[in-house]
């Protein structure tokens, strides 16, 4: 009998403060294996804080976070970089590196510190470039780019690290919707399991197997987005009114 596989990532009674301030409150979730799960709620409902937690930017007050069953903070960050890939909001490049470069940068995480690249290294990144279309740009400097190719090139870095799972933290803001759109499915196509933040409910609708919704710090609900993205969840969470109806299997959402 085939052994059952483990979350990719399983957090359990996640607390976080900041100078006294609570941020998250028992915060329990997981992610299994090439799901596509997003974290929705509005600004200051802690999504950028648990991602942080779980990507070791920051560490929980109580509480662990598990990657397929290994404790984070029992694990190396070379270690942790062969299971996980991260985007953040922070990536401000300060030199002009070319695109290749960018994307290369990928792979020193998962190198020893006296390791060079190589043939395998290079490999890895040509199929980054390819999973996220951007071949013709790779002598291209980066902050020639436009906002939704510096993004792809962002993902393409964490494609390079050749990891199972991927988390971003909300990779669409600022894009224009052909932008948000093209990433989105970039991902959803891309075999890994991935966990994001993410604000358009619409986009959380069409592209994630399930979503957990955050308000306050907590974990409000959690569920496939078709059973929980309502007319009375947007109002709950965003103090508007709005009719979400569905058609051809897409998920619409008017606000009034």
């Amino acid at each position: 009998m085939e052994k059952e596989k483990l979350p990719a990532i399983r957090a359990e009674h996640l607390y976080y403060s900041i100078r006294g301030t609570e941020i998250l409150h028992d915060i329990s979730m997981k992610v299994d294996d090439r799901e596509f799960v997003g974290v929705i709620g509005p600004n200051g409902s802690g999504k950028s804080t648990l991602l942080k937690n779980i990507y070791k930017m920051l560490k929980p007050d109580s509480g662990h976070i598990f990657l397929e069953g290994e404790r984070l903070d029992h694990m190396g960050n070379r270690r942790m970089a062969r299971r996980m890939a991260v985007v953040a909001q922070e990536n401000h490049a300060d030199f002009d590196f070319t695109v290749h470069e960018v994307i290369e940068m990928g792979r020193y995480p998962v190198k020893k510190l006296t390791e060079t690249l190589d043939e395998t290294d290079e490999a890895a990144v040509r199929r980054a470039l390819d999973m996220v279309g951007l071949g013709s740009l790779e002598e291209r400097s980066f902050l020639s780019l436009s906002g939704g190719e510096k993004q792809r090139v962002l993902i393409a870095r964490a494609f390079a690290q050749e990891t199972p799972l991927i988390v971003l933290d909300e990779p669409t803001n600022h894009l224009d919707i052909g932008s948000q759109i093209q990433i989105l499915s970039i991902l959803k196509h891309s075999g890994k399991t991935v966990l994001m933040a993410l604000h358009d409910l619409s986009l959380a609708a069409k592209y994630c197997t399930r979503i957990y919704v955050m308000a306050g710090g907590r974990v409000a609900a959690e569920g496939q987005p078709s059973e929980l993205i309502s007319g009375e969840l947007v109002g709950k969470l965003y103090g508007l009114k709005a009719d979400v109806f569905t058609h051809n299997g897409s998920l619409f959402i008017d606000y009034r």
